[in-house]
């Protein structure tokens, strides 16, 4: 269950493949690799339960850096490639890297980084080299290709994306058994997803982020074949899955939408047949949006609930899904409990803070007051979403509780809304919030990035509230709507509340933090 057994058994299977370059790396290619950079890594001095963080865009690189550090014993933390030198400085000194990867690619910000991050003594670049920076592939390449006197079993280090504030590293303890004892996972996406070596893993989203990068290791222990998107982009997607006879793919639901909103034409030019299962996760999917897949896909589409903190996991199928309508699931991991304000648990029905029993734990590291924060008087733990369990155990998500809007004392959940106006033909994406009102203390704003950006202004406004008055109660539905060209959203698909937000509240206080 490891790269290291299938370079023995297959070496010239593709390991994955870089979607729009074409470039393959076999399993023993990526095994061989893998061990010339923990060789590197025993070099530098780095050893068991140090971290290396790596700030890259998706490239051919990315696993065979991380699966040196998962044989070397060491933490590694992918760093989204989107945040600023102040923000990966910030990621690079909490998580004490003493190693920083990055590629040519992310231009001017790696500059920036060379005055910054003093903890990191050895700094190593992808694809080219600028002042500051040594070559990536030089240093491997001189290194031998056998495998390191001390293998042990390191782990993925990652960090929320900070879409409330500063992002939390999740930090749990290094598995103790060999390096290629399976982790949990394996049983996870074996037996619910039907993983298994003659898979074809598409794979659009980055790879910094916990479920790509674990799903598409999960592969390899599986010896699967993997497509990784550089970008994603609708069309693309759909080509690769008939090019490539994808089996088993995973998605967030505004790549659903953006596919959706293809011209049917498009849509029905390209065999999606080969897929036997489409996971999708990261963000509440509208019921319309998912309605439509399943019609589209057929009953392949599954839905899990979970976090980087890996406290809980719920899941559900089409068919589950179908009887539950915007459920996400089940709880597999840990036992689901709903909790009001007074921190007693609700009836089934009444929605609450969601907590996990029973889970795995974990830690935000060098930030003891967010762990307590995280955890009920009972043990049970927290993402800070928001939600209800219906009579049948399944969990339907309301929204992040830091994202409930008070207005004139009644709670409204933006995820209402948004759910709504996604599914109009003009809106490409939304994001609702609360903004200042003298009366109400808030009041609902969407903010709208519109299909064809020539149609923003009043009458597109007077629409889409119209549209959404049709829908919901008039309190959950936006007082005012404002354009923007694009949201501020992580291609994880988690959407950045706290920049649209701060544009209507500066300093002042809010629920929305």
């Amino acid at each position: 269950m490891h790269p290291r057994d299938h370079a023995e058994t297959m070496p010239d299977k593709a390991a994955y493949i870089m979607a729009s370059t074409g470039e393959t790396v076999t399993y023993g290619e990526l095994n061989d690799r893998s061990n010339q950079v923990a060789q590197l890594f025993r070099k530098y001095g780095l050893t068991r339960g140090d971290s290396i963080a790596i700030f890259m865009e998706n490239n051919a690189r990315f696993f065979e850096i991380c699966w040196a550090a998962q044989r070397s014993g060491l933490y590694f933390t992918c760093i989204s490639s989107r945040l600023t030198a102040g923000e990966v400085d910030y990621i690079v000194g909490d998580c004490g890297a003493k190693l920083f990867v990055t590629s040519a690619a992310m231009g001017p910000v790696v500059d920036e980084l060379v005055a910054l991050m003093p903890n990191a003594k050895h700094r190593l670049m992808v694809g080219g080299t600028r002042p500051g920076y040594e070559s990536y592939e030089e240093l491997r390449d001189s290194m031998p290709a056998e495998p390191i006197a001390d293998e042990s079993a390191g782990a993925d280090m990652l960090y929320s994306s900070g879409t409330t504030g500063r992002p939390k590293g999740v930090k749990a303890p290094l598995p103790e058994g060999p390096i290629n004892e399976a982790p949990g996972l394996i049983a996870l996406v074996g037996g619910l997803y039907g993983a298994n070596p003659e898979s074809i893993y598409l794979s659009p989203a980055p790879l910094y982020h916990a479920a790509p990068l674990r799903y598409n290791m999960a592969m390899h222990r599986f010896g699967a074949t993997c497509v990784v998107m550089e970008h994603f982009d609708a069309e693309e997607a759909l080509k690769l899955i008939e090019q490539h006879r994808v089996t088993i793919s995973q998605w967030v639901p505004t790549m659903f939408v953006r596919m959706l909103k293809l011209d049917e034409e498009v849509r029905k030019k390209y065999d999606v047949s080969s897929l036997d299962c489409a996971i999708h996760a990261a963000a509440p999917c509208p019921v319309p949006v998912k309605e439509k897949m399943i019609e589209w896909w057929g009953p392949v589409i599954n839905e899990y609930y979970a976090g980087t903190e890996g406290n809980g996991f719920c899941a559900l199928n089409s068919e589950e899904w179908l009887a539950h309508k915007g459920s996400v699931g089940k709880a597999l991991l840990g036992e689901l409990h709903i909790v009001g304000e007074d921190g007693e648990e609700v009836a089934p029905g009444e929605v609450g803070t969601i907590y996990f029993g029973g889970g795995g734990e974990f830690e935000y590291h060098n930030s003891p007051d967010k762990t307590a924060d995280s955890k009920h008087p009972k043990g049970w733990t927290t993402l800070g979403d928001v939600g209800r369990v219906d009579e049948d155990g399944y969990l339907y998500l309301t929204d992040r509780k830091a994202y409930m809007i008070i207005s004139g004392g009644v709670n409204i959940y933006p995820q209402e809304a948004e759910n709504i106006l996604v599914t109009h033909p003009k809106v490409a994406d939304v994001a609702v919030i609360g903004v200042p009102n003298e009366d109400f203390g808030e009041e609902v704003k969407a903010v709208v990035q519109p299909m064809n950006w020539d149609e923003h202004g009043p009458e597109l406004e007077a629409e889409l509230i119209e549209f959404c008055l049709s829908h919901l109660a008039k309190i959950k539905c936006p007082r005012s709507i404002d354009f923007d060209q694009e949201l501020p959203r992580h291609p994880t698909g988690k959407l950045y509340k706290r920049l649209i937000r701060d544009r209507y509240w500066g300093n002042r206080d809010s629920k929305i933090v």
